[in-house]
Order: structure tokens, then sequence, then C-alpha cells
């Protein structure tokens, strides 16, 4: 198993698992509520210009700064997709 990373250095088309949140009680009350949680696997579907990227959970996708992704912590979890 390889050591977590920051979700804003996956890439495209690569499915990971949220390890960690790093950005104190607010973000992980955000992430909570989209349904991003500890334990949860997205898979990064596009990175955007500046840092963002849109990831997906099931049929669910969504928009994260550049900020909110430097803070959750991931591993990897499958190839690319």
């Amino acid at each position: 198993m390889r050591a977590p990373f920051p979700l804003s250095m996956a890439g495209e088309g690569v499915r990971v698992r949220i390890v960690a949140l790093r950005g104190g009680a607010g973000l992980d009350k955000r992430m909570t509520e989209m349904g991003l949680n500890v334990g949860g696997e997205v898979t990064v579907r596009q990175r955007q210009g500046g840092g963002g990227l849109v990831v997906s959970r099931g049929e669910t996708r969504y928009a994260l700064g550049a900020g909110m992704a430097h803070k959750v912590m991931v591993e990897m979890v499958g190839s690319r997709e």
C-alpha cells in the first residue's frame, strides 16, 4: 500500500479512497454533507486549470476547488478506468 497523498495530486481516471480530511471541522462537515467521507471511494473525472478537479462517486459528480482538494488525503485503490 502506498502512502496517502493529497487528492489534488491524483490523475484523471484514477480511483482513490479518502483516508483523512486535513482541513478541520468545517471541511469535515462540508465533505460529509456532500457524501464524501473518510472511507469513501471516488474517481477523478476531470482536472481543472488552477488545481481544481471533478470527482465522482457512483453517478454523482462533485467539483472541488484546489484548496479543498489539497486537504483531502487519499490512497490508490484501482487503476485507470
